[in-house]
């Protein structure tokens, strides 16, 4: 099933193991790379809203920035309270020609 894509940045913006916070008409995007592979998801904490974009990556989590809940970058499993309420909606991506797309929150599974 084909998705809607929209370029959110440039790989070159994002180093390896370094994460940022997109905004876009639908929504906020944390945007990760670990080595090399790029992960997106919701950007809000659902604990407080915290942005996960400029939280700390550690492996393959990323610790909110306001009350340091840590999530699993590649699934949003939160790993405090690992249960489907808290988890954090995660986004297909791919990266065509340096451009790093995502699909459509409302097209993304």
């Amino acid at each position: 099933m084909p998705s809607d894509f929209i370029t959110v940045a440039h790989i070159d913006d994002l180093p390896p193991g370094r994460c940022t916070s997109i905004e876009t008409d639908d929504c906020g995007i944390a945007l990760f790379n670990l080595e090399g592979r790029i992960y997106a998801l919701d950007n809000m904490c659902p604990h407080a809203g915290g942005p996960l974009g400029e939280g700390t990556i550690e492996g393959e989590h990323v610790s909110c920035p306001w009350h340091d809940w840590k999530f699993h970058i590649p699934t949003g499993v939160c790993q405090k309270n690992p249960t489907p309420s808290l988890n954090v909606p995660c986004y297909e991506v791919r990266v065509i020609e340096g451009a790093i797309q995502i699909a459509r929150p409302s097209q993304s599974s």
